[in-house]
């Protein structure tokens, strides 16, 4: 069985809008929230805790957060990843209809991947990896292992799209295709 993998983030989602709103709630300047955001994430999608990350965050930009806080920004950050991109949920419909086994793996918070799972588009997925409920993140050769064992494939029955180079490069080591994403129609093309 020939497998197709999709990363989530700035593939299938469209970029969130959230950061300037996520600054705002935390009364912080977008440079200095945006430079804190990105520098605590890989532990966040390791698996740590929303409290933990924005506790995180907050320590970085001077502002203490509470349980309360990190709760309106864990749901203002779901929120601003939350939307797909029409052209790739279209790709998704007409994989899903034509068969092609499809999955899902993605470096995101356990957070996430819970809301993921609630959402009707999902059902187009066999299988969905979240970073944060494995403990490791791409590039690691490690989450591509526990993928394909989810998937019971061989490396090369796996066709990976990332839009991270670094992500494609560790697919590759690995010994899956994978393919830098640069738009639902040149994957479709590619596809083809």
């Amino acid at each position: 069985m020939n497998w197709i993998v999709f990363d989530y983030g700035d593939v299938l989602s469209k970029p969130s809008l959230a950061r300037p709103d996520l600054a705002a709630l935390m009364g912080a300047s977008l440079p200095e929230f945006e430079q804190a955001y990105w520098q605590y994430r890989i532990p966040y999608d390791a698996g740590s805790t929303p409290l933990e990350y924005w506790q995180t965050v907050g320590d970085a930009v001077g502002v203490p957060v509470d349980e309360a806080l990190s709760d309106e920004l864990t749901r203002v950050d779901i929120e601003g990843w939350g939307h797909l991109e029409p052209s790739s949920a279209a790709l998704l419909e007409a994989l899903s209809e034509a068969g092609a086994s499809l999955a899902l793996l993605s470096n995101a918070p356990s957070v996430f991947g819970e809301w993921v799972r609630a959402q009707d588009w999902v059902r187009h997925f066999r299988v969905t990896l979240f970073s944060g409920d494995v403990h490791c993140v791409k590039p690691d050769a490690k989450i591509f292992q526990l993928l394909l064992e989810q998937l019971g494939a061989e490396p090369a029955d796996c066709l990976f799209f990332d839009d991270r180079q670094s992500n494609v490069d560790g697919a590759r080591a690995v010994g899956l295709k994978a393919q830098l994403w640069n738009g639902a129609d040149a994957a479709r093309a590619w596809l083809e």
